[in-house]
């Protein structure tokens, strides 16, 4: 990689460029301890939720189309109803 890569850089030279550079990979480290925080924040609540009786497998599907674009979901539905259709296994979906 050259020194044209990283912008206000001189080879050989502590510039500016560096700090930025360090500010964005501190910043990016910060935001990992707090990625690994949720991410057990979620798993407690998954546990909790499995202990009350509920299906997690359920949950995270529902977590995600609840992420899904309502067109979006719509036109995935209709595929997978005209598939199942055409499968014969309508009762699937």
């Amino acid at each position: 990689m050259s020194d044209s890569t990283i912008p206000d850089a001189a080879p050989g030279h502590n510039s500016v460029a560096s700090g930025q550079l360090k500010s964005i990979i501190e910043r990016v480290e910060r935001l990992e301890v707090e990625k690994v925080s949720l991410l057990e924040d979620m798993k407690y609540v998954y546990t909790e939720a499995k202990g009350n009786g509920f299906d997690t497998k359920a949950i995270k599907k529902l977590v995600a189309l609840r992420k899904l674009d309502r067109t979006k979901l719509a036109e995935d539905k209709a595929m997978l109803e005209l598939y199942a259709a055409a499968l014969g296994c309508l009762d699937l979906v």
